[in-house]
Order: structure tokens, then C-alpha cells, then sequence
């Protein structure tokens, strides 16, 4: 079993830090809209909709129990504590992880064989660099029919050995981007096919070919203000979108 801090090579979840891709997702309808149609019973019914959800905060997460093949709709916190970890305030808690390297890196090996998720969103939001500027253009991403979606990610249980108390977290998947990705970024989360679900949820311990850039005919992609960049602007006017520049 690994003790110790977290692995120290990667950047810390935080609701202000931007360079990381998809640092923000949308958790509108999406995710109720989801469960119903895979018929999952959620406790989450009365859950809050989220307009700009951050690292840190505690999202609507899918995932199956490996015992009954359960599959429930629950919050977990975004930014992943393995459960090897001593003391989770003295380390880094990753919010993403690349598909290249999960199955391997200690950080994630043993929640990508045995605890993979679905994070249900409405869309996600990144920045792009721009010359002359000296803040990011942020953008929406979204699918064109405004449909929900979810992306492939993976979760950790946490004891607290003090309290007893058991913390839940997750840490999204990225791939490189498609061709409409790659104008902004140079990596995207990893979008499941609705007919996948099944298959990424399961207990298969290496469903890697799931994991790749997803169509960009399927997506669109619109430049949004800068109130995008911090949190506390969670309200549906933040997907507004802007014609010129940085607003």
C-alpha cells in the first residue's frame, strides 16, 4: 500500500487555477436528465444547478457498484484522494488524469481498474491564449442539440482514520483534442458515447479504446465573458455569449 503525500508532479485542484483543461463544467438538467434515462435511483433529486462548477466543490457523479451492479447518481468532491494517502490537506488533489498514463501512474492505476465514473454535464468551459491580451479567452463548449453528456472519469474512498469518516472524490479523464478542441487547447476531456456507458461502468479493468477525441461535428464551441472565472458567478447568463475579444 502507498503512504505519504500525493504524487507532487501534479498541479493542485483550485477553484482560480485555469492552465488546467476543463477546470469548469456546466451541471444544469444534464445530470437528472441522464439518470432518468438510464433508470438510476438518485438521492440527489433537490441537488443545486450548477452554472460553474469548480474544483473542489462536490458534483452529481454516476457509478456502479462492483457488488450488485447497482448503479446510482451521488456527489463526490472533484479532485481525487487515493486511498493510500495519510493526510490529504498536505498534498495535491488532481482533477484530471491523461488517458495515456492512468492505468499506470500510481496516483490512478487502482480507480481506473476498479472505480471508474461518469460525470453527467450539460458542457464544460476552457481558455484560449490570446496575443496581445493579457487575460484568456474562455469558451462553452457544448453538443450541438443541447443534449447531456457525460464524461469518463474515476473516484477514491478516503478514510479519515481520526473520525471514521469516509470522503468520496473523482478526477476526470483527457485526450487529446479534436480538431475544433485543438484550436483553444491541447487536450479535451474524454466524452463517452452514450452506447459505452455500460462498458465503462463495468468490470472490465482496461476499457482503453474508450478512451479518445470525440466528434467534432457532434460539438460547438462559443467565446463567453470573464465572469467565467470565478466561481461565485454560477448563474445561467454566464453561457451568454460574446462577439469581440475578452469581455
Amino acid at each position: 500500500m502507498r503512504t505519504g503525500s500525493l504524487l507532487g508532479d501534479v498541479r493542485e485542484a483550485h477553484p482560480n487555477y485555469m492552465d488546467v483543461m476543463c477546470g469548469r463544467v456546466i451541471q444544469s438538467n444534464g445530470p437528472f436528465n441522464l439518470a432518468t434515462v438510464h433508470g438510476i435511483d438518485s438521492q440527489a433529486s433537490n441537488y443545486p444547478r450548477r452554472y460553474n462548477a469548480a474544483p473542489s466543490q462536490e458534483l452529481l457523479v454516476i457509478r456502479r457498484n462492483r457488488d450488485t451492479g447497482e448503479v446510482s447518481l451521488d456527489p463526490l468532491r472533484w479532485g481525487l484522494v487515493p486511498y493510500w494517502c495519510k493526510d490529504p490537506k498536505g498534498g495535491r488533489r488532481p482533477i484530471n488524469a491523461k488517458a495515456e498514463t492512468v492505468a499506470r501512474l500510481p496516483m490512478f492505476r487502482d480507480a481506473y481498474a476498479r472505480r471508474r465514473c461518469i460525470l453527467p454535464v450539460d458542457g464544460f468551459f476552457d481558455w484560449k491564449a490570446v496575443k496581445g491580451l493579457k487575460a484568456k479567452q474562455p469558451f462553452a463548449i457544448a453538443m450541438r442539440d443541447g443534449s447531456p453528456f457525460g464524461i469518463a472519469g474515476i473516484w477514491e474512498n478516503w478514510k479519515d482514520s481520526a473520525s471514521g469518516e469516509w470522503q468520496r472524490t473523482f478526477a476526470i479523464i483527457t485526450v487529446p483534442p479534436n480538431e475544433l478542441l485543438a484550436q483553444i487547447h491541447d487536450r479535451m476531456p474524454a466524452i463517452l458515447g452514450r452506447a459505452d456507458y455500460d462498458r465503462w461502468l463495468g468490470d472490465e479493468s482496461d476499457p482503453h479504446d474508450l478512451l479518445r477525441p470525440f466528434p467534432s461535428e457532434l460539438i460547438r464551441m462559443w467565446p463567453i465573458s470573464t465572469r467565467v472565472n470565478k466561481p461565485e458567478n454560477d448563474e445561467p447568463s454566464i453561457l451568454d455569449p460574446v462577439t469581440t475579444g475578452v469581455a
